[in-house]
């Protein structure tokens, strides 16, 4: 496959759900240009849900994870540039500069850039042994020292990505201990029952949660990680750390650029950034959600990823269609499937649908009356009966949600 491209008609930066969809929906519609991905990663484009979950597990390989076979692309006609960053944009020249100062021209540019780990803003980061979990890199390093014999693990972030790695760790033998900042796990994205379900889960299987508990530095031993301060001065010792607080936009070229954005970069209902035949997706892209009340997001999943590119695909065909999706999501620990829709930022009142002692219930969020999301554990009828009700921000009352008996499908 040729890479000594100087131009190509478009141009996608990433190769993750967002870049790769961005391509495949601009085949289907019957785009016959030049595409150009190019990538900082090594592998074609694969799936990064499961590298928390079952490819850290060693229950997926990773040929099972590729978004298409490895040929497809050649097929498709979409070149691969792989192991290459943007440092620049010329976007008046419609250029994108690389890391080796080479320029590629292009017509229309895609930025799927997601983001970077967030590192922490403590001392002893330099230290090996201490993990992100975002790419195949970052795990294959964290599965070397598992299999060189690490058995005790730090986890720093209750959120899902958190609990999803400490899950498979205790499934593997280490012992854990996930430090969280705030009070109470999955804070930023569900409700009190939901956090006090996965705490008391985390705890039944051995996992050890310290919350309102912030790292005041890592230490380490001939250049490796050996031990977590907390700020109440506890030493907690671990052989591996795996750090999962978010991460950072990436999107400084269009930032320097002249693009606008704060968090992220700003894209309007076209996925358009502010600079010409500029678009950007996926998890790097805030925008205006209208399960949001029309709040100026980021979301950071493949459903985003994946339905922001055919909005833009669709774009550059002519087709133009704003982006309007309902948000999902999902996250698998132990034999728990948690599955996601809608948004419940500024939730005003809670419904619990089910017994989380039958560890099968769902959490119904409202907002002034209003349907707005529903989280469901091992409960995919209410999951995908209750989109309808986010969709339509169905008024119900709190009883009638609360009864188990009748089908969400039924209250509409």
């Amino acid at each position: 496959m040729d890479t000594s491209l100087d131009k190509a008609d478009i141009i996608i930066v990433g190769s993750g759900h967002a870049g790769a969809q961005a391509a495949i929906g601009l085949r289907q519609a019957g785009n016959e240009e030049s595409i150009l991905i190019l990538s900082r990663e090594q592998e074609p484009p694969y799936e990064r849900p499961p590298l928390s979950k079952d490819y850290l597990a060693g229950d997926k390989p990773f040929e099972k994870m590729l978004i298409r076979p490895a040929d497809f692309w050649a097929e498709r006609d979409v070149t691969l540039k792989l192991g290459v960053s943007v440092a620049e944009i010329d976007w008046m020249g419609h250029e994108v500069v690389l890391d080796d100062e080479s320029r590629i021209g292009y017509r229309k540019l895609i930025w799927a850039g997601g983001g970077v780990a967030r590192r922490l803003p403590c001392p002893g980061t330099e230290l090996d042994g201490i993990h992100s979990v975002r790419t195949k890199a970052d795990v294959d390093r964290l599965k070397a020292e598992l299999a060189a014999g690490a058995k005790k693990a730090v986890v720093i972030g209750g959120g899902y990505i958190g609990l999803e790695a400490a899950a498979v760790l205790r499934k593997l033998g280490c012992a854990v201990t996930v430090i969280e900042s705030l009070d109470r796990v999955l804070n930023r994205v569900a409700g009190p029952q939901l956090s006090e379900f996965y705490q008391s889960e985390h705890t039944q299987n051995g996992v050890d949660i310290r919350l309102s508990t912030a790292v005041e530095k890592i230490e380490g031993a001939d250049g490796t990680v050996s031990a977590v301060v907390t700020d109440t001065g506890e030493e907690i010792p671990c052989d591996v750390l795996i750090v999962g607080i978010g991460i950072v936009p990436s999107v400084g070229p269009l930032i320097a650029a002249g693009a606008s954005g704060a968090n992220g970069v700003d894209v309007d209902a076209y996925c358009r950034t502010t600079l010409d035949d500029i678009y950007a997706i996926g998890d790097c892209a805030a925008h205006a959600n209208p399960f949001a009340d029309g709040a100026v997001i980021r979301l950071e999943s493949v459903q985003n990823a994946n339905d922001m590119a055919m909005c833009t695909a669709r774009s550059i065909m002519g087709d133009k269609q704003p982006y309007n999706a309902v948000p999902w999501f999902w996250s698998n620990q132990y034999d728990l499937r948690l599955q996601t829709v809608g948004l419940s930022l500024g939730y005003d009142e809670t419904v619990l649908r089910g017994n989380p002692e039958d560890r099968k219930f769902s959490v119904v969020y409202l907002k002034e009356g209003q349907v707005i999301a529903l989280d469901c554990v091992n409960n995919t009828r209410d999951y995908a009966q209750g989109r309808k009700l986010v969709e339509a921000r169905a008024e119900i009352s709190p009883e009638l949600l609360a009864d188990t008996e009748t089908p969400l499908k039924e209250m509409l």
